[in-house]
């Protein structure tokens, strides 16, 4: 079956869009919307939503620069430079270099060197974390557990305020190697992030690739919600530790790294049932969301749930967890129409790992730390403040007292 929230006949794209069929045929030949047979009628086709909502608001913008400016915030027009990466609509790129090569054949320092300066080799990895800051977590979850720890550390760094680039990248690697000890619950510390992550998740082996894998393909993704926060607060000239502290606070929601719980407890919930594409179709009727499925940027799929969903085929061919995530995509694809996202290969990678319920949001937040920091050495660069302005919608200002007097 097809989720009726996902595709569309022909009259209702045509209507949504105020153009005749033949345009809607011009526009699909040209690539603007996607199109495919309609399960049942093959002669007929049906037509994705996103796209026919994306080209209308296009149109509409267009005519009304207002709108425009309204939407730029919400997956809309680019609002500032970055040279740390580019989203193409199918690729995904770090300073001009394949993302997905970057986490086969990269390490961890070599990707954050290379959004923190532009070069491979030029941070330091090797200064410790300042001492006397325990890792105590009272039963508190990986983010507040994390920020707390943070911003202890930074009361005790007298670095913290040092922005020039090499200081900041310096910096940007002790609050990866805090967060990773925070996810690992652990002061000791292994040559690489993912082997202290993999020690303290009790995996090994191609389990340690993987983690550096994913790890990297969380480093950045453009100004998404917590990066832009992130550069907010860079641009008002608060410290790297305040601008990784108010990264995760954005990364924790659960319409941004806290998806991921979602897609988790979906997976649980699907383990449980002998029909996937039966279990699939009942959430859909009652019309809950396919969580891990769909990227507005990728109209061809997620790049990076690609390549760690195929990293697992290609090391754990016999997981009884890999053959179940690969028939939860299968079946969803088949009844949406849409691709899983990097939040579902997180949760996938946890299952097939057997790591811990925290692994995705913590392998996420390290991860995008890298993104963050990059995201303020560029802001402390223009040393500019963001201050958008508002639009101001509410009730119109009381002349009457004026008039009265």
């Amino acid at each position: 079956m097809t989720s009726q929230h996902s595709w569309i006949d022909a009259a209702d794209a045509a209507h949504a869009l105020g153009v005749s069929r033949t345009t809607l045929y011009a526009y699909v030949s040209r690539g603007f919307i996607r199109s495919q047979p309609r399960p049942g009628s093959p002669r007929d086709r049906i037509y994705a939503r996103d796209d026919v909502e994306r080209l209308r608001r296009r149109t509409e913008e267009r005519r009304d620069p207002d709108k425009a400016r309204a939407r730029a915030l919400q997956w809309g027009l680019p609002i500032l430079e970055s040279a740390i990466t580019l989203i193409d609509g199918h690729q995904l790129y770090y300073r001009g270099c394949d993302a997905i090569a970057l986490a086969r054949s990269r390490s961890v320092a070599d990707v954050a060197s290379l959004i923190w300066t532009g070069s491979f080799g030029s941070i330091a990895t090797t200064s410790p974390a300042p001492a006397g800051v325990g890792l105590k977590d009272g039963g508190l979850p990986f983010v507040p557990r994390a920020q707390a720890i943070l911003a202890a550390t930074a009361a005790r760094d007298p670095m913290a305020f040092d922005r020039r680039v090499t200081s900041v990248a310096t910096t940007g690697w002790r609050i990866l190697q805090l967060l990773t000890a925070v996810a690992a619950r652990s002061k000791a510390a292994e040559p690489t992030t993912e082997e202290t992550l993999a020690r303290a998740w009790h995996v090994r082996g191609r389990s340690v690739d993987a983690i550096r894998s994913a790890l990297i393909l969380c480093a950045d993704h453009e100004l998404n919600v917590s990066s832009f926060t992130a550069r907010c607060v860079a641009s008002a000239g608060s410290h790297p530790y305040a601008v990784v502290i108010a990264g995760l606070s954005a990364l924790e929601g659960p319409k941004h790294g806290g998806a991921g719980a979602r897609t988790q407890a979906m997976l649980t919930s699907l383990r449980r049932q002998r029909r996937l594409d039966t279990a699939i179709a009942a959430r859909l009727r009652r019309g809950e969301p396919l969580e891990g499925f769909g990227h507005p940027l990728y109209r061809r799929g997620d790049p990076r749930a690609s390549a760690l969903l195929d990293l697992l085929r290609e090391h754990w061919r016999k997981s009884p967890e890999l053959g179940f995530v690969t028939a939860v995509v299968k079946a969803a694809t088949a009844a949406s129409g849409e691709l899983p996202n990097l939040d579902f290969a997180l949760a996938a990678l946890a299952r097939v790992l057997q790591l811990p319920d925290e692994a995705p949001l913590a392998l996420f937040a390290i991860g995008r730390s890298i993104g963050w920091i990059g995201h303020a050495i560029e802001q402390y660069a223009t040393d500019q403040l963001i201050r958008p302005r508002a639009k101001y919608v509410g009730v119109a200002p009381m002349h009457e007292l004026a008039a009265n007097s």
